[in-house]
């Protein structure tokens, strides 16, 4: 097994630790930025316009916030002669305040200039997972409610590419709105999800050790490393099943398949895929409850912040064992 006091390990724990230092320090602002022009765009009464960046063009701004430019030219005291390809930060450096300041500054200014602006707002090009709609799945949860949801966490959490965090804070909006019930949103999506990591669990236990006698080689299971994975999940089981519902949800699916695959305690492997599933759906949900309509906004609030955890967590474990502090384990276990 590991020695996680060993020479060796605390000099990859601490290279870790220092790769980990840029990425934590990179969330940090920008969930931090994300949070401040998500409350900043609501003490203006136009969620929608959480959505302005640095990076934005006049042109831009007009475009999807449906603005006139003029009018916006006219609200940001710029010159008329200024370009409509001029970006906000370059704007900022003219004037000489902070960018963040700015971008305040444009937001206050398409809020007063009309509700049609903060309605438009909203509209955005519809995404796409690999061909698929992204604003007709989170609409067919307004059309259909709690079974295009359910469906939506069902396949999600079997992998396929679908945009469950938005669906989930959209059904948080719901919920706020009175349009759903909170509870049984709750409920159903945590059911869903769980299920879907179950069915996820029981391929891999159907494929089986046969499977990758086979087939292994395909994916780079040797025999030896596939006692590697075992190993790992024997030691480390319980918080990859954790971590892979709340912080790292998009690979559940599979890590749900390998621990099928590895013939993991199922009785172990359910009641924590349960919990981080109520984990996650709580931390969607409630940021849906509490803003309302802009969802993306909210979203990619609560992503930065899952990143920023992730990086801190990767962070404190690294230091704890470039440090020699790390419990030691025997190597007879």
């Amino acid at each position: 097994m590991i020695d996680f006091r060993s020479k060796g390990s605390r000099r990859v724990a601490a290279v870790i630790f220092l790769l980990a230092i840029l990425p934590s320090l990179w969330f940090s602002a920008r969930t931090y930025g994300s949070l401040l022009l998500l409350r900043s765009a609501y003490e203006v009464g136009s969620p929608s316009v959480s959505s302005v960046r640095g990076w934005m063009t006049l042109g831009y701004v007009s475009a999807t916030y449906d603005v006139p430019a003029d009018a916006l030219v006219a609200r940001l005291k710029l010159s008329p002669a200024t370009s409509v390809n001029t970006t906000l930060r370059t704007l900022a450096e003219r004037a000489g305040v902070d960018r963040f300041e700015y971008v305040q500054r444009v937001q206050r200014a398409i809020a007063e200039i009309g509700p049609a602006a903060v309605n438009a707002g909203g509209e955005k090009p519809p995404n796409s997972w690999f061909g698929l709609d992204t604003n007709a799945i989170l609409s067919a949860i307004l059309v259909y409610g709690y079974p295009a949801l359910a469906a939506i966490l069902f396949l999600g959490a079997l992998g396929a590419p679908v945009p469950t965090g938005l669906a989930t804070t959209l059904a948080g909006s719901l919920a706020g709105r009175g349009d759903l019930d909170w509870l049984t949103v709750a409920t159903i999506a945590v059911i869903a999800s769980a299920i879907g990591d179950v069915l996820g669990y029981g391929i891999g236990r159907w494929l089986g050790e046969g499977f990758l006698d086979r087939r292994g080689k395909w994916f780079g299971f040797s025999p030896s490393r596939r006692e590697r994975v075992r190993m790992l999940f024997e030691r480390w089981g319980g918080i990859t099943v954790l971590l892979t519902r709340t912080l790292v949800s998009h690979l559940s699916s599979v890590v749900s398949l390998l621990a099928g695959l590895m013939r993991y305690r199922f009785a172990a492997f359910l009641p924590l895929a349960v919990i981080g599933r109520a984990i996650w759906t709580s931390a969607y949900l409630g940021l849906g409850y509490s803003v309302g309509t802009d969802i993306e906004a909210a979203s990619t609030f609560l992503a930065n912040l899952t990143g920023l955890l992730l990086s801190l967590t990767v962070l404190a474990v690294s230091g704890i064992i470039a440090s020699g502090r790390a419990p030691q384990r025997s190597r007879n276990t």
